[in-house]
């Protein structure tokens, strides 16, 4: 990592707030973003593979990490959920929901864990030519960190072409928005698991968001995608 990671800056928050997304620039070396990459033919790694195709999820694949977490993800994890968790919970009060977060990560995962959500969510995600991920939400469980991190390992118009990073948001009774983020290697975007506040004119409403991959053209993509809660 870059040092720690300033993405509570006034921009970054209102990004958030505005697009349900924000990018943080240089989150992971060149070096760090290698390493990541290739643990991904080390099945010692993790836990499970999931081929996409094989699930309607769309083409690619991925790999959880199994615990312990290498120690960059860990840390990674540890870092930025302090961060996370404040906007976390405006967004919780904003919208009347009745969880808050504990200020540090250990705090978070023992709630899980006592909820029988045991199982480690970080993972690696695998895409080649042609391949794409539907929108979809990582939820896994009863307890739900409302914020995650994607993180892009590859190098865009050099490893790959095409695989944007894509979100869509459902408005209600309103027609969908959709959202293409632009990423280099080694950023990261923070983004919206399921529902997030929107400033309306009779106060706070709730809007829902997907987020996927478009397909790629050519090459190989590979990403870290960081999830704070564990899966039942």
């Amino acid at each position: 990592m870059n040092g720690a990671p300033a993405f509570d800056t006034i921009l970054q928050l209102q990004e958030l707030q505005s697009h349900g997304c924000a990018v943080l620039p240089k989150l992971l070396t060149p070096g760090q973003c290698d390493g990541l990459v290739a643990l991904y033919g080390q099945p010692s790694h993790f836990r499970s593979r999931v081929v996409m195709a094989r699930h309607g999820f769309g083409r690619g694949e991925y790999q959880y990490f199994s615990y312990p977490l290498p120690d960059l993800v860990q840390q990674l994890r540890q870092t930025l959920y302090p961060h996370l968790a404040a906007v976390a919970n405006r967004w919780n009060e904003a919208m009347g929901n009745a969880p808050r977060f504990p200020p540090d990560h250990a705090g978070f995962l023992a709630r899980c864990h006592a909820a029988g959500q045991t199982r480690p969510t970080p993972l690696l995600l695998q895409y080649g030519e042609g391949d794409y991920n539907c929108l979809h939400q990582d939820l896994y469980g009863e307890h739900v960190f409302p914020l995650q991190v994607a993180v892009l390992l590859s190098r865009p118009g050099e490893d790959f072409s095409g695989g944007e990073f894509v979100l869509t948001e459902q408005r209600p009774r309103m027609q969908s928005r959709a959202e293409v983020v632009p990423l280099a290697q080694g950023d990261a975007v923070v983004f919206a698991v399921n529902q997030r506040p929107v400033q309306g004119s009779r106060g706070f409403y709730r809007v829902t968001l997907r987020h996927g991959v478009s397909r790629l053209r050519s090459g190989q993509r590979h990403t870290l995608g960081v999830i704070f809660h564990d899966a039942q």
